[in-house]
């Protein structure tokens, strides 16, 4: 059985993170990928924004690494022509008096974790930035930004095998023994093996299941992950979008906003659907809902025209009535799980935190 220091079970954004965090010479890394390549599922299919962790409680990890990775994606941009990167703003728009004392709220727990820049707006200030807003107030978030997730992902694998890791693509794991000195793993259709001394579990939709393998019990735990879908229409026609335009977030999400892509294209999106089955259909019907919902606070006739574009699944800690849950980024020692490293319920803000992820966990790994 061939024997590796590290293995990194799943190649999403965070997976391929770490690997080019860890990754060097004289310690073997090995990533084990299911699909045919990376980046397959959730880090592929979201809005590609970059957070300016507003919406997070002060001191969670999901507020601390946003933060961190946002910082240092904007400084790696600045050094990396191959990485797509604009920071756009963003406005979040309250559509009643109601909405607009949220925005107040959530101006106050932003500040205090330490978000930068955050302005309330009144509905003029906020319409002589985008004519097309039906608001009384708006929050005006200047780090938000935009990111070409294949861009950061290619970035992450290229330096990553660069140092050396190894990626078996088409390798689905599929058992997990713990040993004295580490784990075994058996993956893809031949069974073959390997032996780990230190495991990651960065797979994403599956990370209970993984978690699961390898003996934990992820209900005693609060380790089981809900798959929530979320869909994408895009706006056939032009529209000229200088900032991210968002609603005021709802209890499973940040609600369905407006987003641009590099080339300027401008997607509406996502909703929140728990299900239970992976399927990325997005049915051409459901394009008046988002109508309806964004015109709410979208004056303009451009949103009439819709197509379907994507669709994506986020693995959420919370169920459908949960309130709020941490990323889960640990080494679990404690819970008898010596060099094992879990990370679970990695949705938003996981691409914009994905760098600072990496140095979390290459601390365990050190």
């Amino acid at each position: 059985m061939e024997k590796v220091d590290v293995a990194i079970i799943g190649s999403g954004v965070i997976g391929l993170a770490i690997a080019a965090r860890i990754a060097r010479k004289n310690r073997t890394v090995v990533v084990l990928e299911s699909h045919r390549r990376y980046g397959v599922e959730t880090s592929s299919r979201n809005s590609e924004v970059i957070h300016a962790g507003i919406y997070y409680p002060a001191g969670s990890l999901k507020s601390r690494l946003c933060h961190e990775g946002r910082r240092s994606l904007y400084a790696l941009a600045e050094k990396t022509s191959s990485l797509f990167v604009r920071k756009t703003g963003k406005l979040i728009v309250a559509t009643n008096d109601e909405e607009a004392q949220r925005l107040t709220a959530i101006r106050e727990g932003a500040l205090a974790s330490g978000a930068e820049g955050i302005m309330l707006l009144s509905g003029d200030q906020a319409r002589q930035r985008i004519p097309a807003l039906k608001t009384v107030a708006a929050l005006w978030c200047p780090e938000s930004g935009i990111v070409d997730s294949e861009d950061y992902m290619r970035y992450f694998h290229t330096e990553a095998e660069e140092k050396g890791a190894m990626f078996l693509f088409g390798n689905k794991v599929s058992s997990v023994e713990q040993t004295s000195s580490g784990y075994n793993l058996s993956f893809g259709e031949k069974n073959e093996r390997l032996h780990a001394r230190i495991v990651i579990n960065a797979a994403g939709l599956h990370g209970d299941k993984i978690a699961e393998m390898a003996g934990f019990d992820i209900e005693a735990a609060g380790y089981r992950i809900h798959w929530c879908k979320g869909l994408y229409y895009r706006v056939r026609g032009e529209l000229s979008l200088p900032h991210l335009v968002y609603p005021v977030p709802t209890q499973y999400g940040l609600g369905i906003h407006l987003t641009m892509d590099r080339e300027g294209r401008v997607r509406l999106g996502p909703d929140t659907e728990f299900v239970d089955r992976i399927d990325y259909e997005v049915p051409a019907e459901r394009a008046s809902v988002f109508r309806d919902v964004v015109a709410r606070y979208w004056s303009g006739s451009e949103i009439e025209d819709l197509t379907p574009d994507t669709a994506g699944i986020r693995p959420k800690l919370s169920g459908p009535d949960g309130d709020f849950r941490d990323f889960v980024i640990e080494e679990e020692s404690a819970k008898g799980f010596s060099g094992w490293v879990n990370c679970l319920g990695i949705e938003s803000p996981g691409l914009t935190a994905s760098s600072a992820i990496s140095e979390r966990v290459a601390g365990f790994v050190e």
